[in-house]
């Protein structure tokens, strides 16, 4: 488990996985900093332990120094980084102007390089070093039709985190958490009421969506001790991924 007193600062943790993440961390004893560009809409807190908000454009790189400095400064150090922060609206490429495909690249793939080298700056002067999570997604490793700048980001974060783990190790480790369908509050956008979120959950191996509890239990692992060997790497959390189409178009049975 995380060390209890760990400093932990989880960017778009205010809602869906995010605050998912945080809660976990809190459940592990870590003190928490969430960031967004808005506060939440209710504390992000589990009994006997509350999370910190203080906002953050992620997208700003002289901010996001000013705010790791700032932190690091009123908590005497920061131990972990979690980059949760990104997204996408569903749009063909073809009918998504470019100003759009542009902002979706900024927030999935040069915001965590912006907030992770401000951090970087901060565990390298530590005696412990740090650790940085990467939230990555399955759409950044196979076709991702409707969010194809999403994914092709998700794609260079993946490869960005393998040469910061070269690059900063043995100060720092960082690895990436590969997602593959998560229920948040906002599933219902995405799959439509109840029936079709279990619908969706179904053609996955495991049988169900994750669930933020989920994703956090994974970046409580790799922030750990019993990861201390795992640098570069990148763990799959999608309940075994997704049945091949060719199995249920096959005429024989499986």
């Amino acid at each position: 488990m995380t060390d209890k007193g760990q400093m932990v600062v989880v960017t778009g943790g205010t809602r869906g996985v995010g605050a998912g993440i945080a809660r976990r961390f809190l459940t592990a004893g870590a003190r928490v900093v969430v960031c967004a560009r808005r506060p939440p809409a209710a504390p992000v807190e589990v009994p006997g332990n509350a999370a910190e908000f203080r906002p953050l454009d992620v997208r700003d790189a002289e901010a996001a120094t000013e705010f790791f400095g700032a932190v690091a400064a009123d908590h005497g150090g920061i131990d972990v980084l979690v980059n949760n922060a990104g997204g996408t609206p569903f749009g063909l490429l073809a009918e998504t102007p470019a100003a759009r495909q542009t902002k979706i690249v900024q927030l999935n793939l040069l915001a965590p390089l912006y907030t992770s080298l401000a951090a970087y700056e901060v565990m390298r002067r530590q005696e412990t070093g740090g650790v940085i999570v990467m939230i990555g997604s399955v759409s950044g490793t196979r076709p991702s039709p409707g969010s194809g700048a999403y994914g092709a980001a998700k794609a260079g974060l993946e490869n960005l985190a393998r040469t910061m783990a070269v690059e900063w190790a043995p100060e720092v480790r960082v690895n990436t958490v590969v997602l593959g369908l998560t229920r948040t509050e906002s599933s219902h956008l995405h799959y439509g009421d109840e029936d079709g979120i279990a619908a969706v959950g179904r053609t996955v191996p495991l049988g169900r969506l994750a669930e933020p509890a989920d994703v956090g239990d994974a970046c409580v692992f790799l922030a750990s001790d019993a990861a201390r060997y795992v640098s570069g790497s990148s763990l799959h959390l999608h309940g075994g991924g997704e049945r091949p189409a060719f199995l249920d178009a096959a005429s024989v049975n499986h």
